[in-house]
């Protein structure tokens, strides 16, 4: 099987969109981040989640970003 492509799709102007960012960790491997892009300043990225949780990402951390469709409604 192939490796899947990794890249970065998301510039600062998609703040306001759904976003599912991959990053390294400091253990050596990834970590995903899936919610709401509310900032990019300075090299940091600031994602709310769906429990309302708000996480910083280093944009130098980044290795995968994507504008992804709002999730499924609950049932």
């Amino acid at each position: 099987m192939g490796r899947a492509r990794l890249r970065v799709a998301i510039t600062p102007q998609d703040v306001g969109s759904r976003v599912s960012l991959r990053q390294h960790d400091d253990a050596g491997g990834y970590t995903d981040v899936v919610g709401q892009l509310e900032g990019w300043s300075n090299g940091q990225l600031r994602v709310r989640r769906r429990d309302g949780q708000t996480v910083t990402v280093a944009e130098a951390a980044l290795v995968a970003g994507k504008v992804v469709p709002p999730p499924p409604a609950r049932r």
